[in-house]
């Protein structure tokens, strides 16, 4: 069976691991279960994030998944491409052969998480859109659990574009179908999600079919319970949740 890992508000909050998640990753891979780390940030690269990884004491064994990673696939080569977006996402449409401009007329605007956000690129983004370009965003989540704090998402930045223009959106993260027909491409049909996120975490499980454990180590705890869609589990933790399902 398959397991999908959600990472912010899972695997670690900010730069600080959840306590147990290391341990828990280690007994999903020694007990043999395929284990991806589906992310909705595509700011940083995944030579970076299997570095952050590896610095929690986690292999991520070649299991990164990011909505970048989704996006990419929507975009053709030699496509002209204004990216409103980090160095992860910029690197995914790179490798897929996009021209990457940051003004002027494009087919297409790519908005993602990125740090640097500010008032010249929307302008640039506007006019990109205004001329024609579609708005293709990695995700929308609006938030992300930081150890400081929630912090404004890829999602909160894409409002703003999607204000400015009045255009629809296509998004390509969980819980969507880009990022659905990439997951099932790698593992097939049978899986488990476990996430901190009901609007994403819980809505990509049942896309796609698979059983959805939400932890209350991120953006949910106890006191907001019940939730929508409702989990088959809810557990403290993802040691929690591995722990029960291994028995």
């Amino acid at each position: 069976m398959a397991w999908a890992l959600d990472l912010d508000g899972v695997v670690w909050r900010g730069t600080a691991g959840v306590p147990g998640s290391a341990e828990a990753v280690r007994l999903l891979q020694d007990s043999g279960e395929r284990v991806l780390f589906v992310t909705n940030n595509s700011g940083r690269r995944v030579v970076d994030t299997v570095e952050k990884l590896a610095g929690l004491g986690i292999d991520a064994m070649g299991g990164v998944v990011t909505s970048g990673m989704a996006a990419a696939r929507l975009v053709a080569p030699g496509e002209r491409v204004l990216g409103m977006c980090g160095p992860g996402c910029r690197e995914e449409l790179e490798a897929r052969g996009a021209e990457m401009v940051d003004a002027g007329p494009a087919d297409t605007v790519v908005v993602g998480f990125h740090e640097d956000f500010d008032y010249r690129g929307l302008t640039a983004g506007m006019r990109a859109v205004l001329g024609g370009a579609r708005i293709l965003a990695t995700n929308d989540d609006v938030s992300f659990p930081s150890q400081d704090g929630l912090r404004p998402g890829a999602g909160s930045l894409l409002a703003a574009l999607v204000a400015a223009t009045g255009a629809t959106p296509e998004v390509a993260g969980k819980p969507y179908g880009p990022m659905c027909d990439l997951v099932r491409e790698l593992v097939g049909e049978d899986g488990v999600m476990v996430g901190d996120r009901p609007d994403t975490d819980g809505r990509f499980a049942q896309a796609m079919g698979w059983r959805w454990s939400l932890v209350l180590s991120g953006l949910v705890g106890s006191d907001d319970l019940p939730v929508e869609p409702s989990p088959d589990t809810v557990h403290d933790d993802l040691l929690g949740a591995v722990t029960e399902h291994l028995g």
